[in-house]
């Protein structure tokens, strides 16, 4: 039986772990750092904290950090893989992923994505449901495109940004490393590090902006 160890108990984690069960992981164990209050995840178990993950480790086929904070996310990841954890890749079956597209260790791709040809998604990346990453995408790692979002081909995308629901970035734009994008957001401009942007066009509102 294929097991899969989930850190992370959250709604995110919940459509992280269907989305590993549709894609042929049997066994599902959920662990987050609010246990022992946080004991169960709908219909999956939280068996402990990180602490209690490291020490079953080998007893999972697979790891995966369910956190869609993208600083926590990547530092639970770096522990995980500093301890040659066996992290695992989720992609969902009604995914679409070119064949000539790469993607990191410990990033979902869920339902209704379409990551198409020669985009690289990083490590410990979130391409939630129903995201388009068109051709020559670049996204570094912990990056979070969430549900909707589209990027149109040749976008970057830096370390720890986040672009929200809804949100659309023109061609060729790049987008700084710990960049929050606003929900429903289009970005026509580059936005520096270390910013926030909303609206249509996106501007800061707080930070520098390129723009």
């Amino acid at each position: 039986m294929k097991r899969l160890a989930l850190l992370g108990a959250s709604g995110h984690g919940k459509v992280v772990a269907e989305a590993a069960l549709d894609s042929g992981w049997e066994s599902i164990i959920f662990f987050d750092d609010a246990w022992p209050s946080v004991k169960q995840n709908g219909r999956w178990p939280v068996e402990g904290n990180t602490a209690t993950l490291l020490e079953k480790l080998k007893s999972f086929d697979g790891v995966i950090v369910s956190i869609g904070n993208c600083k926590i996310r990547w530092q639970k990841y770096l522990e995980l893989a500093s301890l040659n954890a066996p992290l695992a890749t989720i992609i969902h079956p009604s995914a679409t992923v070119s064949q000539y597209a790469s993607i990191g260790s410990g990033s979902v791709v869920l339902a209704g994505a379409c990551i198409n040809i020669d985009a690289v998604i990083g490590q410990a990346g979130i391409i939630n449901t129903g995201a388009t990453v068109d051709h020559d995408c670049e996204l570094a790692d912990a990056v979070h495109i969430c549900p909707g979002t589209h990027l149109s081909g040749n976008v970057s995308v830096g370390h720890q940004s986040w672009v929200g629901v809804g949100a659309t970035v023109k061609q060729g734009i790049t987008i700084g490393a710990d960049v929050m994008v606003g929900a429903g957001a289009v970005v026509i401009a580059p936005i520096p590090d270390s910013c926030t942007v909303v609206g249509n066009p996106a501007r800061p509102i707080h930070g520098k902006s390129n723009s």
